[in-house]
């Protein structure tokens, strides 16, 4: 080897990671120097993923995962000061509503697994989630309000995930909140010790991803959509759904191995 010749150069880390097990996909943010902020180049990957995951039969469910200290602290700031002016804001707040609405739309359960700190967009992100999992000294909060920028998107997803009068104290302080109040006002389901976040979250994912895939899809299709629905509308919904359900060959093959006492195996139609 020539030594006067300079090395080949390093190619970037990629900014997302996707690793495959026993029927779950961890996705990983991996933007660790920035604090695993939401830039153009990630909500793009994320998509990508989304989209590639959705029609991928192997996959049961995904976690959702970040590289370094920080599970995300929202937008990158400094990329959407590089780029000002109402065109280049309404594109960002557009991808990044589709982002959360392909979460909410993926027929698998998404599950966060959340360390650090979860902030602004990075809040939205663990809200968008169908479950989350907390490190025990991990905090949430929306605080653009602290920066002249109220957090409106973000308002949209976590509005949906805990009460009222809890998601406004959250938009008008700013304040950070522990992962045993995060708990406590259903933010995140789970709260373990630092060390056991990992085995913990991917129990809960191998918990759901031993159920049809069929009955997950229905099932979590019908829970968002029951929620925009009036009382009589959504019973109305409800009842369609499940008389689907019923016609399902899973759910045939479910009640008889439960009448056999044996496991079942699903088909997933």
């Amino acid at each position: 080897m020539d030594p006067t010749r300079n090395p080949s150069p390093v190619p970037p880390a990629p900014i997302l990671l996707r690793e495959d097990r026993d029927h779950v996909a961890t996705l990983t943010l991996n933007r660790p120097a920035a604090r695993n902020a939401l830039s153009l180049g990630l909500m793009t990957a994320l998509e990508a993923a989304l989209a590639d995951i959705r029609n991928d039969a192997n996959v049961k469910a995904v976690i959702l995962a970040a590289a370094g200290p920080v599970f995300c602290a929202g937008h990158d700031l400094k990329e959407i000061r590089a780029n000002p002016g109402r065109q280049n804001y309404e594109a960002l707040f557009a991808q990044c509503s589709r982002l959360m609405t392909a979460i909410v739309r993926l027929p698998k359960p998404v599950i966060a697994r959340v360390h650090g700190v979860a902030t602004a967009a990075g809040c939205q992100l663990v809200a968008s989630c169908d479950l989350a999992v907390a490190a025990s000294d991990a905090r949430f909060a929306t605080p653009g309000v602290n920066i002249g920028l109220f957090c409106s998107t973000p308002m949209v997803a976590l509005s949906r995930a805990v009460g009222r009068k809890a998601a406004m104290e959250m938009l008008l302080t700013g304040d950070l909140v522990d992962a045993a109040t995060a708990k406590s006002l259903g933010l995140v389901n789970r709260v373990v010790p630092a060390g056991e976040l990992v085995a913990a979250t991917d129990a809960l994912a191998a918990q759901i991803a031993s159920k049809s895939p069929y009955v997950l899809a229905l099932g979590k299709e019908a829970f968002y959509a029951q929620a925009e629905m009036s009382l009589d509308q959504a019973y109305a919904y409800a009842s369609q759904t499940m008389t689907r359900n019923m016609l399902a060959r899973d759910a045939e093959e479910g009640i008889d191995a439960f009448i056999e006492k044996r496991q079942p195996v699903w088909q997933g139609k």
